[in-house]
């Protein structure tokens, strides 16, 4: 279990994630709960709540070694107001290569995101449901992408406490 740097890194995803999400500072994520690997928060924005699960990578488990990695998530938001229903997005510490595209394993499973800055998000919204249920059903995550300087990086997501993570989020209100 990683629950502690997660859940002290989390309360900085949210900033960023909140901030992200309203293009302007937004108010401190409220913690929901920890389950396992994986945390769930929650924060207003506007007039409607916007709650999401994220994780970080297992440790140890960030490639290639030798490369300072930062913090990166693994974020999943559930914004019910506003009809967004489980959207997975990798977070990175550093700048993704333009056009560049990050690919999500689990199990037999790829799934492909498009880039922008320092996340990525599915290319095919339409297959976030399969992988939201690949998530759920699986062990082990992957996800690879390029830095901004070409570097080739991989990270291992447990996905230990993930469906009881989105069970907490799903009716977000």
């Amino acid at each position: 279990m990683f629950i502690d740097t997660k859940v002290i890194s989390g309360l900085l995803a949210a900033s960023l994630v909140a901030a992200s999400a309203t293009g302007a500072w937004a108010q401190t994520p409220t913690r929901i709960g920890d389950y396992s690997d994986w945390s769930a928060f929650s924060y207003n924005s506007g007039n409607s709540k916007v709650c999401y699960t994220l994780s970080v990578p297992i440790p140890g488990s960030e490639k290639p070694a030798e490369v300072n990695h930062g913090t990166n998530f693994f974020i999943v938001t559930q914004r019910t107001t506003q009809n967004v229903s489980y959207e997975p997005q990798f977070m990175a510490d550093y700048a993704l290569r333009d056009s560049s595209k990050v690919t999500v394993t689990v199990g037999d499973k790829s799934f492909t995101f498009f880039t922008k800055d320092k996340s990525a998000w599915a290319e095919n919204a339409a297959q976030e449901p399969a992988l939201v249920a690949a998530m759920k059903a699986g062990s082990k995550m992957t996800v690879t992408a390029t830095s901004a300087r070409g570097t080739n990086t991989s990270y291992d997501y447990s996905l230990s406490g993930v469906t009881a993570a989105l069970d907490a989020i799903q009716n977000c209100k």
